[in-house]
């Protein structure tokens, strides 16, 4: 009789410990995507399962994340927000110095021990410090706290260009401003702002973009211009997307895959290679999974009890949203082509451990009700 005693005893101490932290609709979502990303992966990296062991050790680190920042509760992660702020630039300003260049892009910084990619720390690091600046001021909002957050986001989103990166500085920039939203930003102030941004497109244009950004618009617009060239990316993910049809060709069998047609098929253009294999019913099946995961997210933010919970799950949910539509749009031929991965399913280990960390900090955020917590 005691031993089924002890055996009950355990699996509740089991369930306290590693299941109730954990959000069933976000961690079963998460699943999902890792063993499809898993498939994808052997078929895009040519069968061979060096990536896939990488992949996993990744994932099992990020669910370690899940585990321990699910039970944290977010009042207390919120303290070191402004160090990871700060952290993270003066990395940034490392990368300006000494970071190290591949492909004409500086983004990585050798840290002896490990090699890294600080703009990664401000995915998380600026809603954060932007989150905890409103809510510090929660009782007397005035027009200049916008004005300071708008700085607050544009420090490191100046540095991130300067290496260059648009497509990264223009996502992690807006994971800022959608705190700034989330926070109360007037209506009319964000008509205005929209207005002043298209207003200021040719200035834009003309002086704030290098030469290979205008070339990669440019291509967007008529690929067929440099199909061997500037266009090679675009067109040939758009031959594999549409050559899989509505149920595609199967896995293992994309020919646009195996025949290296696809340009960094594991990372950047690994949706070309979905597209593919598993068609239009593959890819429905994919956003549905997304679809889950940012409805959840929205949900949980409309549910937090504080503003910086509030506005953080918010800002977090919606950065999570513009790297699946940049992602899937450039593939897809409708935006330009930038270096932004496919979350939770492209390969790249700082990439998966800065989703997961959002993951993390949104089932934090929706365990706030809860009673058992660290």
């Amino acid at each position: 009789m005691s031993n089924h005693k002890d055996d009950a005893n355990w699996l509740i101490k089991f369930k306290n410990l590693f299941w109730d932290p954990l959000d069933p609709w976000l961690f079963y979502a998460v699943l999902t995507i890792y063993v499809m990303s898993m498939f994808l992966l052997y078929s895009a990296d040519g069968q061979d399962i060096g990536r896939l062991e990488n992949k996993t050790i990744h994932t099992i680190l990020g669910v370690g994340l899940l585990l321990i920042f699910a039970r944290i509760r977010p009042q207390i992660l919120s303290n070191f927000a402004l160090p990871m702020y700060v952290i993270g630039v003066v990395l940034l300003l490392g990368v300006h110095f000494f970071g190290i260049t591949v492909n004409g892009s500086t983004r990585w910084l050798n840290l002896g021990i490990v090699r890294l990619q600080p703009s990664e720390i401000m995915k998380i690091g600026l809603p954060m410090t932007v989150a905890w600046f409103f809510q510090r001021y929660e009782s007397n909002l005035a027009w200049f706290h916008y004005i300071a957050a708008l700085v607050i986001i544009m420090i490191p989103g100046v540095l991130i260009l300067k290496q260059p990166d648009l497509g990264t500085a223009t996502l992690i920039m807006a994971s800022g401003l959608f705190v700034m939203f989330f926070a109360g930003l007037p209506w009319k102030v964000l008509f205005t702002s929209i207005i002043g941004f298209c207003a200021a497109m040719p200035l834009i244009w003309t002086y704030g973009l290098h030469n290979y950004q205008k070339v990669r618009i440019m291509t967007l617009l008529d690929p067929s211009k440099d199909p061997l060239g500037a266009g090679y990316h675009i067109l040939q993910s758009m031959i594999a997307i549409g050559s899989g049809g509505v149920w595609g060709k199967g896995w293992l069998n994309g020919t646009q895959t195996h025949l290296d047609y696809i340009p960094e098929a594991t990372t950047d253009f690994i949706f070309a290679v979905y597209g593919e294999e598993f068609g239009l019913i593959g890819n429905i099946l994919l956003l549905l999974v997304y679809t889950i995961i940012l409805g959840r997210g929205l949900y949980i933010s409309s549910k937090a009890p504080t503003l910086y919970s509030r506005t953080l799950a918010g800002a977090l949910t919606m950065t999570f949203f513009c790297y699946v539509f940049v992602n899937m749009g450039m593939v897809s031929g409708i935006l330009p082509v930038v270096g932004v991965p496919l979350p939770l399913v492209s390969y790249g280990g700082t990439a998966t451990l800065s989703i997961m960390f959002i993951i993390a900090l949104l089932m934090g955020i929706a365990n706030q009700g809860k009673q058992k917590h660290y």
